[in-house]
């Protein structure tokens, strides 16, 4: 199947061949970080999960929706909408977006 909108010069067969050890090996990753949490040495989940692992949680979901411009939707998924600066207050960028409104916890 061809997309019209396609902008990579590279088959799909050349882009397997090139990037598949690369996103393996990141994939695995992830995997290893979601098996740390769940051997935490606490032994309890918090009421809430962290703002960052259920934004990756959610991110993952986009991964695997099939639809075009994943990236574009996990960058939109992990970044703050506001366009105003925050006050100094606020947590520091942590890397997902976080309602502090909604924050639960400290």
């Amino acid at each position: 199947m061809t997309n019209p909108r396609s902008s990579c010069p590279m088959t799909y067969r050349q882009a397997v061949d090139t990037y598949f050890l690369e996103h393996r090996s990141k994939l695995i990753d992830v995997a290893a970080f979601l098996d740390r949490l769940d051997r935490a040495s606490d032994q309890q989940k918090p009421a809430q999960e962290d703002h960052r692992v259920a934004a990756l949680r959610n991110a993952m979901s986009i991964l695997l929706d099939g639809q075009p411009d994943r990236a574009k939707r996990v960058l939109e998924q992990l970044s703050d909408p506001s366009r105003s600066p925050t006050d100094t207050t606020s947590p520091p960028a942590s890397g997902a977006h976080h309602d502090t409104q909604d924050q639960t916890t400290p």
